[in-house]
């Protein structure tokens, strides 16, 4: 079965990253010299790089780099963002159409009254009754809603949407809090997302529940929130452990197959 190469796919695209450790034992396991120049171990995908290293220091003050199922789930978590950045927007421009017509209800239902009358023909034809049907009557009963109300959904939806676009933000930069902050919220919503299924089901309502089901489980049980699995502490005993560092550290060797990258 095929499976993708994450840590080589980044690299093609980003360019490698190396380093240059100062302890002696390490640094010769991460650098060899070839016929064209020194080259250095990508401390992402373990080839060789041709070049002068991007930094060098002690070993543990090397940058973590993501690879692996580290580098797999960051592209999950900035898949999330993406969704909840496009969100964001869509709840800003609903904000922002919830405030225009909050400033003139009565322009809109006079408009809305008029433009009515082109569909009754058709809804004549087959026998619906337009003037009272569900869609109709919800849209005149948004035209009694004081202006007050109206902004105070307007400056809810802004909130949410600020929400939902800070949560892109810190998932695409791949923060802890950010994802605490995604789960927290997500999970607040899903009653209500249950709630309008049962009003009325679609294939998007579905997909979307799904989704939010999906990202909070998994958020949750792979970043080990709340404790789970072992927490922070094992989270963090995981990142560390798939570093390249570490496993030279550990393994004293250099893997077999690594490759020089020109």
């Amino acid at each position: 079965m095929f499976k993708p190469d994450w840590d080589r796919r980044t690299c093609s695209r980003r360019g490698h990253i190396t380093y240059a450790p100062t302890e002696p034992e390490l640094r010769r396991r991460l650098h060899t010299a070839t016929a064209v120049g020194d080259a250095w171990r990508c401390l992402r995908c373990g080839d060789f790089a041709l070049g002068e290293p991007h930094g060098s220091g002690p070993a543990d003050e090397a940058p973590l780099v993501p690879r692996g199922k580290a580098l797999r789930d960051l592209f999950i978590l900035r898949f999330l963002a993406v969704e909840r950045f496009l969100r964001g927007l869509l709840i800003v421009l609903a904000a922002w159409a919830v405030w225009k017509f909050s400033n003139s209800q009565d322009s809109v239902r006079r408009l809305f009254d008029e433009n009515l009358t082109v569909f009754r023909p058709v809804t004549d034809h087959f026998h619906w009754d337009l003037e009272h049907s569900p869609v109709v009557d919800t849209i005149r009963k948004t035209f009694d809603y004081e202006h007050k109300t109206l902004l105070v959904v307007a400056l809810a939806l802004v909130v949410y949407a600020l929400v939902e676009i800070v949560e892109a933000v810190g998932l695409w930069l791949g923060r802890r809090w950010a994802e605490y902050l995604t789960v927290v919220a997500t999970a607040a919503f899903l009653p209500l997302e249950v709630y309008e299924l049962t009003e009325h089901v679609s294939a998007l309502k579905v997909c979307t529940l799904l989704l939010n089901v999906l990202a909070v489980l998994w958020i949750l049980l792979s970043k080990r929130l709340f404790g789970l699995r072992g927490g922070v502490v094992a989270f963090e005993a995981e990142r560390h452990s798939a570093s390249l560092l570490e496993v030279e550290q550990a393994a004293g060797t250099v893997p077999d197959g690594a490759t020089a990258a020109v």
